[in-house]
């Protein structure tokens, strides 16, 4: 039996107005990066990318994305990202575009990279705060953004399902 290799591309959607991402949802993502794809790479794109591509995670709030994917078609994708302009949703369209953040062969290392990434940006914020409650808040926040233990054991869980999804 060979496993299937996958990618993981995370990124994030940045949108001119913050309420429009709580808009989207993880179909319209979906949709949008394989026309994309369709658009930018024809037929044969759209057929690498269309076997196995899923969108693992989305966060409405911050924008962040999951797309999974075939090993063997993570360059086709990820270049047609800069491509996308707009997703539309539930009959509107929202001006966007993606930001690749970390390109990973699991999504236990594109959820640590995003808990680094999100503590950079934390300490880059604290320097600006207006007042010590603010600051205080953000301190909070950078302290609280770690793994727990029942956090690694559903990371596992999630591999192990992704490794027997492989397998079938």
């Amino acid at each position: 039996m060979v496993r299937v290799k996958s990618r993981y591309l995370l990124c994030e959607i940045n949108v001119s107005d913050r309420r429009d991402l709580l808009k989207l949802d993880e179909r319209a993502v979906l949709g949008t990066v394989k026309a994309t794809v369709a658009r930018i790479h024809g037929v044969y794109g759209t057929a690498l990318c269309s076997y196995r591509f899923f969108v693992k995670y989305l966060n409405a709030y911050t924008g962040i994305v999951f797309l999974r994917f075939p090993k063997s078609c993570y360059k086709l994708l990820w270049s047609a990202l800069p491509f996308i302009t707009s997703i539309e949703c539930r009959g509107r369209i929202i001006p966007c575009f993606f930001n690749c953040l970390h390109v990973g062969g699991t999504i236990r290392t594109c959820q640590k990279f995003l808990i680094r990434y999100n503590t950079r940006q934390l300490h880059r914020m604290l320097p600006k705060c207006k007042d010590e409650e603010e600051k205080r808040q953000i301190q909070e926040a950078i302290l609280s953004c770690s793994l727990t233990g029942g956090g690694d054991e559903a990371l596992e869980e999630d591999e192990r399902e992704s490794e027997e999804e492989d397998g079938e």
